[in-house]
């Protein structure tokens, strides 16, 4: 079964990095047109030099330091115990009899 491994391996790279030029936008697409990307990958990916192109360069990618999943960006999604408009919301929820 370990001898089969390897192989499964570059299939799933190749699979995921086919479906990943697939779903991206053409914007978001650098270098070359999309249609390329699929080509390159398609036929370089037994030998993963198709996929790790694309990874590699092939599509637009945020910097690790700026937006970093949405975190600290405005309008972006915040933690509900740091966004005030959830507390403030808790704060009027709450029924005074249970401080009692």
């Amino acid at each position: 079964m370990l001898r089969y491994l390897p192989f499964l391996l570059v299939l799933a790279v190749w699979i995921y990095a086919f479906i990943d030029v697939l779903n991206t936008p053409e914007k978001e697409v650098r270098h070359l047109p999309k249609v390329v990307w699929v080509i390159i990958v398609l036929l370089f990916g037994e030998v993963l030099l198709g996929p790790i192109a694309w990874f590699v360069t092939g599509k637009k990618r945020p910097a690790a330091g700026r937006d970093g999943g949405g975190r600290g960006r405005r309008g972006g999604w915040v933690a509900p115990d740091d966004n005030p408009d959830f507390l403030r919301g808790l704060e009027k929820d709450r029924d005074p009899r249970d401080d009692a």
